[in-house]
């Protein structure tokens, strides 16, 4: 009786000390953190769009990140085209404070803008001797508009009546005005350099 009762002694105690050896069980793995399906949205500004140069080679706008531009659909044959001088006057005295035009040629109105590219900007920089970027011709209404000026229209609402309809575009890349082909060139200037001074 009394080795039966060492034994069982001994057999408890083997037990206890079986369990306190053990190993710690093996902590599972961390799940696999699942697959990033955040989706997002393209910034809604004009550094998300691209334009042909006159060679026909894509540039991507976001190359004039943080400047103040002045967008504008020209013509070399219309009444207004002799606002290319003060374009020019503009964009010498304000290019240090970060200002660029972009100009985008269009044959939409009255067939004002006939020929190539080379055409084009052989006029312009022999007559206006402009020295800001012009872009390949494009169409800014209809079927055929620009995404561009797509988006451009969709900021400030209206079909393009006609040349040199001009955009403000801040240092952010968002429009902030539009002004008509006849609007006060002085108003326009204006508003350029409160831009500018913001």
């Amino acid at each position: 009786m009394k080795q039966l009762r060492i034994l069982t002694i001994m057999t408890l105690v083997l037990a206890l000390f079986g369990a306190c050896t053990k190993p710690d069980p093996i902590e599972p793995e961390p799940p696999a953190p699942s697959e990033d399906t955040t989706v997002v949205e393209p910034k809604d500004d004009i550094y998300q769009f691209s334009v042909l140069d006159g060679n026909g080679a894509s540039g991507s706008l976001a190359q004039y990140r943080g400047k103040v531009l002045l967008v504008v659909n020209t013509a070399t044959q219309c009444g207004y085209t002799p606002q290319y001088t003060q374009l020019e006057q503009w964009y010498e005295t304000y290019q240090d404070r970060g200002f660029v035009i972009l100009d985008f040629p269009c044959n939409q109105f009255g067939n004002q803008a006939p020929g190539d590219y080379n055409d084009i900007h052989d006029f312009c920089t022999g007559t206006y001797h402009i020295t800001f970027p012009q872009f390949a011709k494009i169409d800014v209404n209809g079927a055929n508009e620009s995404p561009l000026y797509t988006w451009l229209k969709s900021k400030k609402p209206g079909k393009i009546q006609w040349n040199f309809t001009k955009f403000l575009i801040n240092r952010n890349g968002e429009v902030v005005d539009r002004f008509a082909s006849g609007y006060s060139m002085t108003n326009v200037e204006q508003a350029i350099v409160a831009e500018l001074d913001k």
